[in-house]
């Protein structure tokens, strides 16, 4: 049974310089993430390169991840495809491959209408047999899953959640305010967290939490506990970095954030390169003011 609270973050897929996939990397990323407190991990979210990875490659992935795991935490696995045969097929394999659950991505390939959407996800839960925390980021994928759709799938019992990532943090109380408490919403945009979880989300599913797990949860928690004086200051100190969690290169500028904090490689599969020039000074300069920030705040 998953407790759909806390911080789930979207776990970065760890590459060599070359491209292939860093199981190490991988594995040491998602046993720091626990060890920090974190409430769950998703894998091979897009944020993982999802998209970019061979079916197995997934497959090695979840398994290796699920090594580290063991249990501690629950273990989601970002769910994508074009088809709804290739998602349903997809959604078997990821179980038998250890995923408790998924998050669930609309069709990559079409921009479904509202009927079309509900007939997606309730193939995906019949198919997976496993719960799904449906991913709304209509900003990137062009679907987006309304307070009106969601209520379509109220009778499907394995959607129990949704990634809320419209951009206006005024749909989760929209969300409440058709549904009740039917669903969980987790927040999933970095840069919204204080907002939603004072609006009632119960979860964060986060990316920035790859580089700074410790603090990430802590910001959570006091959010959550309503200890707003002690949650302002730190959420204002990360919100520079967490705005990198918004832009089309997000993958990139976290893995960077990662690398800087922890000594994580940066690499990313082609076609996305590596950061150079003036984008990468921008981003390192946000980066290392962060970690020069946290710094100064524990020595105090």
């Amino acid at each position: 049974m998953i407790d759909w609270a806390g911080v789930f973050p979207a776990v970065t897929t760890k590459m060599t310089r070359d491209g292939a996939v860093d199981v190490e990397s991988t594995q040491a990323s998602v046993e720091r993430l626990i060890s920090a407190g974190v409430n769950g991990v998703v894998m091979l979210p897009m944020l993982g390169e999802n998209a970019s990875l061979s079916e197995g490659e997934r497959e090695q992935v979840l398994r290796a991840a699920g090594e580290v795991v063991a249990g501690r935490v629950p273990m989601l696995s970002g769910l994508a495809a074009v088809t709804t045969e290739e998602a349903a097929s997809t959604a078997r394999k990821m179980r038998s491959w250890g995923a408790e659950g998924f998050m669930a991505f609309p069709s990559l390939g079409y921009r479904t209408d509202g009927r079309e959407t509900v007939a997606w996800y309730r193939a995906l839960a019949s198919a997976g047999g496993l719960p799904i925390m449906i991913y709304n980021n209509p900003i990137s994928y062009g679907v987006d899953v309304t307070p009106e759709i969601l209520g379509q799938l109220a009778d499907v019992p394995e959607i129990v959640c949704i990634k809320e990532e419209s951009g206006d943090v005024r749909r989760v109380t929209d969300l409440f305010n058709a549904l009740g408490d039917r669903f969980r919403v987790f927040c999933g945009v970095d840069d919204q967290v204080l907002e939603s979880v004072a609006l009632g989300a119960t979860g964060w599913v986060s990316g920035m939490t790859n580089a700074w797990p410790r603090e990430c949860v802590e910001l959570f928690n006091s959010c959550r506990s309503g200890e707003l004086d002690r949650a302002r200051p730190l959420y204002r100190l990360l919100t520079p970095a967490f705005h990198l969690d918004t832009h089309v290169k997000l993958v990139q500028y976290i893995k960077l954030a990662d690398h800087l904090a922890n000594g994580a490689p940066e690499w990313c599969r082609p076609p996305r390169l590596p950061l150079e020039g003036e984008e990468r000074s921008r981003v390192v300069e946000i980066v290392e003011t962060a970690i020069a920030r946290l710094a100064a705040e524990k020595a105090q």
